[in-house]
């Protein structure tokens, strides 16, 4: 790549407000902004010459300044049960992961907002490969490009749902993951729902109470335990805020009426998973607008943990019923090729120096 090209914008990290500014900076009229979005995000075109509602004089300046700059494929997985795992290289050699869940009447992409994860939940494989950097909106946003088109070429089922519950804690790159949803609900761009977008997080207070300012799109707190003491084991972000305040904040930020936030549980043999922390848990939630997923733990190299029974899970998803909470059992899809819940690890530098202490090997995907 040339110093000029590295010197081009990538169109691909503004959103429909940022990018109207830029036409206008450049003397341009604002609604270009919706035009190039629908180009880049509705028909999935990368060169500006293809733009054929704009003139030639703005296409050629386009050419000299800005760019679309996708992310690298450097490995494509496909699962027996139909899901998709992409290993995306960035521009500085990092990689991150993202995955494409098919069911019947939806197509999930679980994609990343970081580099490794800053946080050090136990349970997690992404949280032993340590930690690197943010992602940018244009590596966020770029997941969903990326795989939009890769799934156009070979015909498979549209994304029609995306959740960030892949690497990294969306809440330590708000900016970035917020101009990255407004992309994704545009209707110059993928016109999804606020259902139709999920941000899970561990409990970052600070960052909830933004987002209530900031979005509305669905929420998924990623729980996993009944009370702080384990939970401080599970997710060490207990340690700075507590149950009580993260459920404070789930519950301003659904507010009143019939939205509900996704309590992620993870179900681990003999930790997390008794009938009287079942019990407890339905009495931590009895004033939170929740419905649980119940997500069988997918194992990783060298972790302490073991995956619940069936029976078990079963149990435990009664007394939550009969206590009368919405209640699911996530069913584990792409573990074959690593690509379940709690497996993506991607391949990294470790800035933490976590997989050092760890003895953790590089990830190869």
């Amino acid at each position: 790549m040339s110093s000029s090209d590295k010197a081009k914008v990538n169109l691909l990290d503004f959103d429909r407000a940022s990018m109207a500014a830029w036409f206008e900076a450049r003397g341009e009229k604002p609604f270009r902004a919706q035009q190039v979005l629908k180009w880049i995000h509705q028909q999935g075109v990368d060169e500006f010459t293809a733009m054929t509602n704009l003139g030639k004089a703005l296409r050629a300046e386009l050419e000299s300044v800005a760019e679309i700059r996708a992310l690298a494929v450097a490995a494509d997985r496909k699962s027996t049960d139909g899901s998709r795992k992409w290993l995306f290289e960035l521009a500085d050699g990092n990689r991150i992961e993202s995955v494409y869940i098919p069911e019947e009447g939806r197509a999930t992409l679980c994609i990343s907002s970081q580099v490794g994860c800053a946080l050090n939940c136990s349970f997690c494989s992404t949280a032993r490969q340590g930690y690197n950097r943010n992602l940018s909106t244009a590596e966020i946003i770029g997941q969903l490009w990326m795989a939009s088109r890769l799934l156009r070429a070979d015909g498979s089922a549209p994304v029609s749902n995306v959740v960030f519950m892949g690497m990294g804690e969306p809440l330590l790159n708000f900016d970035n993951v917020i101009r990255a949803t407004r992309l994704m609900q545009d209707d110059f761009a993928y016109a999804l729902s606020k259902r139709r977008v999920t941000l899970s997080t561990a409990g970052v207070v600070p960052g909830l109470r933004q987002l209530a300012d900031a979005s509305d799109i669905s929420l998924a707190l990623s729980l996993h335990a009944p009370d702080d003491a384990l939970r401080s084991e599970l997710v060490p972000l207990n340690r700075k805020y507590a149950l009580r305040e993260v459920l404070q904040a789930c519950r301003d930020y659904v507010g009143e009426g019939r939205r509900r936030v996704t309590m992620e549980y993870v179900m681990l043999k003999d930790v997390n998973d008794s009938d009287a922390q079942a019990r407890a848990l339905a009495r931590l939630l009895r004033h939170v607008p929740a419905k649980i997923n119940l997500i069988p733990f997918n194992p990783f190299p060298e972790t302490r943990y073991r995956r619940s029974s069936a029976e078990r899970i079963n149990r435990f998803r009664d007394i939550l019923h009969n206590a009368g909470i919405v209640t699911i059992t996530r069913r584990t899809r792409g573990d074959d090729i690593d690509a379940a819940c709690g497996q993506l690890a991607g391949d990294f530098r470790d800035r933490t120096r976590r997989r050092e202490r760890l003895g953790v090997a590089t990830t190869e995907s």
